[in-house]
């Protein structure tokens, strides 16, 4: 079963991405929160939207749970605000 984890940075769309730990576009741990192991990015996409109120699967490694219409670039994400 993959691990899930999502990311504390806030996309400029306001959502937090949830990702593989094998993802390209993995967060650096300092930025990332630990879902947990899930047979499904719905899963884990249900736990990330229970710390976050705007989630979305990673376009790249959770395409199943990916929402948006556009392909995300990586300079989509707000880092002033990570913590």
């Amino acid at each position: 079963m993959p691990v899930y984890y999502v990311n504390k940075n806030i996309k400029l769309n306001g959502e937090h991405e949830v990702h593989t730990g094998l993802c390209p576009y993995f967060p650096i741990e300092i930025n990332r929160h630990l879902l947990g192991d899930f047979r499904s990015c719905e899963q884990a996409l249900n736990v990330a939207g229970e710390i976050y109120s705007l989630v979305n699967g990673c376009y790249w490694c959770c395409r199943d749970c990916h929402r948006s219409k556009n392909i995300p670039k990586k300079e989509t994400y707000n880092l002033e605000n990570s913590s």
